[in-house]
């Protein structure tokens, strides 16, 4: 679902092995480890426990199959973006960004009351292939050793196939990858991850999260009523999540990091919460929460670090972004 959270880190420099790590990724297949915490719900009222918690109707999955969902606080706010699996009658798999596994355990036996339900981790982790190849190259039907389940995976401009199990491990002959070009494919197609994009301020409808992960034909679930009443109002929110591409070449000593300030004439609209260099575009790209009244295409000036300070010229974007 999400990936390697580089967040803090300024965008890398351009590289051959960036260069070609990204084109696996992007019109090939390319492997990448993808840090991820996994949860075990199960016992004779999971199902219906977790219905009640979660966005998704994960009453309606298949054994197998798999569906992005959102853990709301009673108020709406987000508590996690997760992925559920549906891995037997009685159980289901709640797979999250890295170092969220913990939150996750305690919001789901927050509201666990007279119910048959177990609430665990378990020591399994997430290998991604990502291209237009990788589903060509996984038979669910005998999946590659180690893995106990193949999940297709698609979000915006990005596709490919999950292995979850033990130890799953990556067909031969894909190109192992490394975090740098997933960041920039991550950041290129609007994939918000825990602690960057969304944390427990988030609005789901802010970050466009709720046609993939909101079920709105299910019956109740806790902090549903914020998102049906956004619903109803189009899903006016004064902040919306897009893409920022910023100008200055790499080599001239301007540094881009998260955190920066994003304005419009005199007034700051935003902040950068990811940033990679994209070599599809050949220039810096970021993600950000823009003021509702800044309409993308339309230019936009970048807090940089450099000798001289200052600012420099980028544009907003809308989500995902075309190559």
């Amino acid at each position: 679902m999400s990936g390697s959270d580089l967040s803090s880190a300024a965008p890398p420099s351009p590289s051959d092995q960036l260069a070609e790590d990204y084109e696996a990724l992007r019109h090939s297949v390319g492997a990448v480890t993808v840090a991820r915490d996994v949860v075990l719900v199960s016992g004779p009222d999971a199902v219906d426990y977790l219905q009640g918690q979660c966005s998704q109707d994960v009453d309606a999955l298949e054994i197998g199959r798999s569906a992005d969902a959102l853990l709301l606080t009673p108020q709406g706010k987000l508590d996690a973006l997760v992925r559920v699996t549906r891995s037997g009658a009685d159980d289901l798999l709640v797979d999250v960004d890295a170092g969220y596994g913990a939150a996750v355990i305690a919001r789901l036996a927050r509201f666990k009351l007279r119910v048959k339900v177990e609430i665990g981790p378990i020591d399994w982790r997430v290998e991604a292939l990502r291209g237009p190849e990788a589903e060509a190259l996984v038979d669910g039907a005998s999946p590659p050793p180690g893995t106990a389940f193949t999940v297709s995976y698609r979000w915006g401009t990005v596709t490919g196939v999950d292995l979850l199990g033990a130890e799953p491990r990556i067909p031969p002959p894909v190109r192992r990858c490394g975090p740098d070009a997933w960041q920039t494919l991550r950041v290129e197609a609007g994939i918000p991850v825990m602690g960057a994009e969304l944390d427990e301020r988030t609005i789901p409808a802010e970050a466009g999260l709720l046609e993939r992960c909101v079920s709105f034909t299910k019956g109740c679930y806790t902090g549903q009523e914020l998102v049906a009443r956004l619903d109803a109002r189009g899903n006016k929110v004064a902040r919306r999540l897009r893409a920022v591409a910023v100008d200055p070449a790499p080599g001239t000593g301007v540094i881009i990091r998260p955190g920066a300030e994003v304005s419009v004439g005199d007034k700051v609209v935003g902040r950068l919460t990811s940033v990679a260099w994209s070599p599809g575009l050949g220039t810096v790209v970021a993600l950000c929460y823009l003021h509702r009244q800044v309409e993308p295409p339309c230019a936009v000036r970048v807090q940089a670090e450099s000798s001289a300070g200052g600012t420099v010229t980028g544009r907003a974007l809308g989500l995902p972004l075309a190559l």
